[in-house]
């Protein structure tokens, strides 16, 4: 049995802003070190589970490498590998995997799930992606722009452009966090979630919701924008396309954002749908940069969640 209460990371409030700054450091750390080729596996002899009922190209492997990076093991459990499928309760199963593992990251659809497992957890807990929130994608994501614009995130001014969905809200509780302003543009029953937004203002998060998108890019330092159907949302496709093709993130929208202005899209882009080819391969594009950095902010929360000591 495990000792001590588990650091679950399951929503961006989670964290405090001192906790998600030293996350943030620690992943700059890491990263410097691991193109130093320096590494010290201070998590040789702990095993990582990937429970991930969603399919996944980047936080799969980015976590796995992260993992690996460190020192420790990794088990992969798809949706069809869980006794979950066939009716056993949540409960039982995070028990039970508390005896096997020392740290879970959870990729599922609805948050409850995540949060249930968490309540009867004896290990750490990390939300690899709900449809709510998406918290290590928004760290990984902040971390990018501090790399182009500072580590002061305070006096920025973020653009989301595109769909209300999960990245997006767990950008509007960042906001709460670092103290950036943040403009989400998003046509009408497309807008983020108001219990969420409601929430995060109460903790200081600066956010306005707008319908035109060029208001909100035109004094953005950092554009950002996802696929307009999530997982899930397949059936919706060809009406969302219709809906949303306004909001387009091409050359004419980013000419009226600030020339330095930098744009980030999580992957995997529909390109010619909510962001053009140009746009994308563009000079101002950081989302190979965005990418990469998913795996040392993942090596990161890792080290956060599993308490790890650097020996370097």
């Amino acid at each position: 049995m495990k000792q001590g209460k588990p650091r679950h990371f399951l929503r961006v409030l989670d964290l405090t802003s001192e906790e998600i700054e030293r996350v943030l450091e620690g992943a700059f750390r890491l990263k410097r070190q691991k193109q130093a080729g320096i590494q010290s596996f201070p998590a040789t002899g702990k095993s990582l589970g990937l429970l991930f009922e969603k399919p996944s190209t980047r936080t799969r492997v980015s976590f796995e490498a992260a993992m690996f990076t460190l020192g420790g093991q990794v088990t992969f459990m798809s949706s069809k590998d869980l006794q979950l499928q066939r009716g056993e309760p949540i409960k039982d199963t995070a028990r039970v995997l508390s005896r096997y593992l020392d740290c879970v990251v959870i990729r599922t659809f609805g948050q409850s799930v995540v949060d249930e497992f968490a309540e009867w957890s004896e290990i750490p807990v990390i939300n690899g992606l709900t449809n709510e929130h998406h918290p290590c994608q928004a760290l990984s994501d902040i971390m990018t722009v501090m790399e182009r614009k500072g580590h002061d995130c305070s006096g920025l001014s973020v653009a989301w452009v595109g769909d209300g969905n999960n990245v997006c809200h767990s950008w509007i509780e960042l906001s709460a966090r670092l103290g950036f302003s943040l403009k989400v543009a998003c046509p009408k029953g497309f807008e983020p979630d108001e219990a969420i937004l409601k929430e995060a203002r109460t903790q200081g998060a600066k956010v306005e919701i707008v319908e035109d998108p060029v208001e909100a890019v035109r004094s953005a330092q950092v554009i950002n924008t996802d696929v307009w159907a999530s997982m899930g949302q397949e059936d919706e496709a060809e009406r969302r396309r219709e809906v949303f093709m306004p909001y387009q993130l091409n050359s004419t929208l980013l000419s009226h954002a600030p020339s330095d202005a930098i744009v980030l899209h999580c992957l995997p882009a529909h390109r010619g749908e909510e962001i053009t080819e140009e746009v994308l391969e563009g000079p101002q594009s950081v989302v190979w940069d965005q990418a990469e950095n998913k795996m040392h902010l993942a090596a990161s929360i890792l080290f956060w969640a599993l308490d790890l000591r650097d020996g370097v």
